[in-house]
Parts: structure tokens; C-alpha cells; sequence
């Protein structure tokens, strides 16, 4: 079957989630992602990643357990150790460099000129390479070199004032934002409008993902009514932040919970004429009513469970929906019928479950072909192939600097 990104090799250096999410989403689309690993076990930062992991009882929530065989974020990709402090492992990265179409990393700014394996040196190589540098906050400016996480980047975006209640804390929400749509989807699109670009010059190019910049993308439709009118929104102002009854969730009798998103005027009239209460329709956006409408609303949520009033209100042309914990999406109907839920084989573990491929594409459709990989797993493979004979390959990795 022909893969969109069939023939494309990707040297993948990224360890956290936004990286791996990047060349996960390529290797889905056909891509030959290779990771580039660090032989043995974890040193430096990656030891005290694992102990803080550790010492929380498990995985930090959102990063990547990289010894779970079954982690989707590695599926699709194979697996070389190279130790690039030791020059003879950077040889090798230059040669698989010489054959590839793209590179990724997440490194601080600066790390990889001191590996040898930054992009001056890689374009040297090979100049149609394309070169992925995600980072917290870009390749320069004030705050090039400050460390972060999901959480720092958003509140520099702006994002984070938004969640919350008024006068309270905001709300710290799952690493979404930064990690995996302001790095992650962003890093494909960059990497992907870069191919089509060399078709046209010959040339690759370096590709500068800045996780805040992704997240104040995200921010336009917050961010153009503060341009033109000078008035920031904050955390409780506006119908998407949960402060108005035809925008909003309620708990059902059975604990669980249902949203609604009757924004425009006939969702809503579609909605108070299905609850018995065409009284409310010309109400929906009185704010002295408002009180009085959560209450009324509340109460009536409450008669039902979650499902009842889901089943019974989709007929009406209303924007519902359940509010689905994570075991129940693996079953949901819908999220089955689009295969967003996948079952696949594992060679340890039988039949394991995947998250699957959100884009579809009719005539090209992206697959998993593969799960996560030992590291080192192919590293022979892939040195046979840059002509690399089986003493050759003793001998290094006797020298430490493969695995």
C-alpha cells in the first residue's frame, strides 16, 4: 500500500512529548523514522527524569514511559544507540545525515553545536536536509535559554489566565497546549510545508518551532478582539470559559456529566423546546437571568442519567455530548467507527490497544506498521545498509559507542 511520505527518512533525536508526537504522526504517514537513542542506561538528565518518575509512583503524567513496548508516540520507527560524545558515533550520524530528508531534536539551544550535530554542520553534509528544532521558546530572543514545561509555556502565551475562575487561581490544565499542539502538530506542518518547498528550490532549510509560539497561534481568535479594542479577555469572561447556560456542562443524575454547545439562537430555542421550557428561548443571553437559567437547567439535568439525556436530546438538532472519561472513550461508538481505537499485534504482548491515526486520507491512508522498538533494536540493520561490516560493528560497540 502506498504511504504519502513513502521514501522520506527521518533522524528522530527527540526524546519528551512533543518530538516523539511529531515523528509519530510522519512514521503514521509512511515515513522511515529512525531514532537516534543513547546507549545504556539512562545518564544526566534522562537518570533524573527516571528517578523523579520513580518517586512519583510512576510515569510523570503526559511525558513518555520509553520502555513501554506498547507506547504509541515510538510506534512506526526504528531504533539506533549511538553515543554521539564518542566520534566515531557521530560518524555514523553524518552517514545516516547523508541519506536523509530530515532531522528532528529538542535539544536547548546550543546542545547540538557542542554534539557535532547541529544544522551548520548537518547542511554541510547533506543541503537538502531539513532541520526540526522544537523548543520552549525558539532558537533566540530573551527566554531562548530558559528551562520549561507545558505549564511555563502557556502562562508566557497567555493561555493559562484563561482557565480558572474569577479572583481565584488559574487552572492548570493537561499538557496539551505547549507539548502537543503548540510542538507537536506544529513541528509537522513546519516539517511537511518545508518538503513541498524543496520540491521547488532543491534546498532544505532549518525549522524554528517555538511550543510558546505555537500556543499564541492557537490564541488568534482571543488575541484579534484585544488587538482592536485594547480589552484583554481573562479566566470567566466570554461564553467558551463557562460562564453561560447555553454554553456549558451539568451533571446528570448519575453522576456523570453532559455538554452543550447552544451558541447560536435556533440550538438553543432546539433545546428549550425539547426540555418543556420555550419560556427561556428569548432568555438566552439575559445576564439578569442567568442565575435563575443555570438553576432551572441544573435541575432539570438532574432527572436523568448522562446517557438518557444524551440519546434523547441528539435527536433534536442540539449540540450535545457525552463528557467521556478515558475508559469510556475506548469504547464509544463513534471514536470505534473512526478507528481512533485500534487494536493491534504485539510480538510480547498480543493484541495491545493504539490511539489511531487522526488524519484521514482516502487514497493514502496513514497506518501502524510497527510498535515501539528496543532500543538498539535495529542498529545492525541500519549499519549493513551505511556498509558497515560485522566486525566493524563488534568493534564499536565494544567502544561504547553503539548499542
Amino acid at each position: 500500500m502506498t504511504l504519502p511520505l513513502d521514501g522520506v527518512t527521518i533522524l528522530d533525536m527527540t526524546r519528551l512529548a512533543p518530538g516523539p508526537f511529531c515523528t509519530m504522526m510522519l512514521g503514521d504517514l509512511g515515513a522511515e523514522v529512525i531514532k537516534i537513542e543513547e546507549p545504556g542506561p539512562p545518564t544526566g538528565r534522562r537518570a533524573d527524569q527516571a528517578s523523579s518518575s520513580e518517586a512519583a509512583g510512576g510515569p510523570i503524567p503526559g511525558s513518555i514511559n520509553r520502555y513501554s513496548l506498547s507506547n504509541s508516540l515510538n510506534r512506526n520507527k526504528k531504533s539506533i544507540g549511538l553515543n554521539l560524545k564518542v566520534p566515531e558515533a557521530r560518524d555514523i550520524f553524518y552517514k545516516l545525515a547523508e541519506r536523509a530528508d530530515v532531522i528532528v531534536e529538542e535539544f536547548r539551544p546550543g546542545v547540538t553545536q557542542r554534539l557535532g550535530v547541529d544544522y551548520a554542520t548537518i547542511k554541510k553534509i547533506n543541503p537538502r536536509l531539513i532541520y526540526c528544532a522544537i523548543t520552549g521558546y525558539g532558537q533566540d530572543g530573551p527566554y531562548g535559554n530558559l528551562a520549561g514545561h507545558d505549564i511555563n509555556y502557556i502562562s508566557i502565551a497567555g493561555a493559562l489566565s484563561l482557565f480558572g475562575k474569577r479572583d481565584s487561581p488559574p487552572i492548570i490544565p493537561p499538557n496539551l497546549l505547549a507539548d502537543f499542539a503548540g510542538g507537536g502538530l506544529h513541528g509537522v506542518i513546519g516539517i511537511l510545508a518545508a518538503l513541498l518547498a524543496r520540491e521547488k528550490t532543491g534546498r532544505g532549510q532549518f525549522v524554528d518551532i517555538s511550543m510558546t509560539d505555537g500556543v499564541v497561534a492557537l490564541l488568534s481568535s482571543f488575541l484579534i478582539p484585544y488587538f482592536d479594542e485594547s480589552v484583554a479577555m481573562r479566566s470567566e469572561e466570554g461564553f467558551h470559559l463557562g460562564t453561560e447556560p447555553y454554553y456549558n456542562v451539568y451533571r446528570a443524575k448519575d453522576g456523570k456529566y453532559l455538554s452543550l454547545g447552544c451558541l447560536e439562537p435556533w440550538f438553543w430555542a432546539n433545546l428549550c423546546r425539547a426540555l418543556n421550557r420555550e419560556d427561556l428561548i428569548p432568555l438566552q443571553s439575559d445576564q439578569a437571568s442567568k442565575i435563575e437559567i443555570f438553576s432551572i437547567m441544573r435541575g432539570i439535568f438532574g432527572t436523568k442519567t448522562r446517557d438518557e439525556w444524551f440519546d434523547y436530546l441528539r435527536q433534536f438538532d442540539i449540540p450535545v455530548a457525552k463528557v467521556n472519561t478515558l475508559d469510556e472513550l475506548e469504547i464509544d461508538p463513534h471514536l470505534l467507527h473512526r478507528q481512533m481505537v485500534m487494536e493491534v499485534d504485539h510480538p510480547q504482548k498480543g493484541r495491545v490497544k493504539q490511539v489511531g491515526p487522526a488524519v484521514k486520507l482516502s487514497e493514502t491512508p496513514a497506518s501502524i506498521r510497527s510498535l515501539t522498538p528496543q532500543l538498539g533494536e535495529h542498529t545492525n540493520n541500519i549499519l549493513k545498509e551505511l556498509g558497515y561490516s560485522q566486525t566493524r560493528i563488534q568493534a564499536l560497540r565494544q567502544a561504547g559507542a553503539i548499542k
